[in-house]
């Protein structure tokens, strides 16, 4: 295969190659396990073709094959630049465990829309409980789908997917350590009433199928998390934080 030549590629398309994360040392990087797979039979990929490699820290790679082996892709650096997906503000989303599949939706578009962690969380209304062995399997799920929606949107850090946390534990964490805004469907401030913009970190809670108990929503207030709304409309417990993190996102000059 003919090795590409850099110099002749277009300033605006360097970086418009197929996505990894992975670790180099500024001159070699490598790529492992299900990603070489991956590099090697599905996208067919050999020496010479380019790729841009992130290190997880907001920092992207673009990178040239100079070794192909069945578990191990061997690049050489050739250039660098940070990653310009970063958002301003650091956003974490409480989301209580909805029923079925829904949280794999969740996790994928908070991952394309910049969220910086995802939390599980157990509240009153939460119909989905499942035991150890269950979740770990499930966080287990989110993670990839994270990396993968993160490979997609040019993302710069993947999403940490924290532990299942009770909701008053979540509450009481976070109140120590950033602005909390609780999605209540009886009523809150609307987003853009919020002194939000000059924030670097905000935590939002959204609710399972049926939202939160009342007796949840004053526990979150006395704790300094800020009751607001989304709008006239109840929506539904995944469409309310891909709306939540637009309107967020908005708001901080991110989109």
């Amino acid at each position: 295969m003919a090795v590409k030549n850099l110099e002749s590629t277009e300033k605006n398309d360097r970086w418009r190659y197929p996505r990894f994360f992975g670790k180099n040392d500024g001159e070699k990087a490598y790529i492992t396990g299900e990603d070489a797979k991956h590099i090697g039979t599905v996208l067919r990929m050999g020496i010479g073709d380019l790729a841009v490699i992130c290190d997880n820290e907001y920092n992207d790679f673009l990178c040239r094959i100079v070794s192909v082996q069945k578990d191990t892709i061997e690049f050489d650096v050739l250039d660098s630049k940070p990653n310009k997906a970063r958002p301003n503000v650091e956003i974490t989303l409480f989301q209580c465990l909805p029923k079925s599949d829904k949280m794999d939706f969740i996790v994928q578009k908070a991952t394309e829309l910049g969220a910086s962690k995802i939390v599980p969380v157990l509240s009153k209304r939460c119909v989905s409980r499942p035991d150890e062995k269950s979740i770990g399997k499930k966080i287990q799920r989110w993670e990839k789908i994270a990396e993968e929606a993160s490979k997609q949107c040019g993302g710069g850090k993947i999403p940490d997917i924290g532990k299942l946390t009770d909701f008053k534990a979540a509450v009481s964490e976070y109140s120590k350590i950033g602005s909390g805004i609780l999605f209540y469907e009886c009523g809150g401030k609307r987003l853009c009433e919020l002194p939000i913009k000059e924030v670097s970190k905000i935590g939002i809670f959204i609710g399972s199928e049926g939202g939160f108990e009342s007796e949840e929503a004053e526990f979150a207030e006395k704790n300094g998390i800020i009751p607001a709304t989304l709008g006239k409309r109840i929506l539904r417990c995944e469409t309310a934080p891909v709306a939540a993190l637009s309107i967020l996102m908005n708001l901080t000059g991110n989109m």
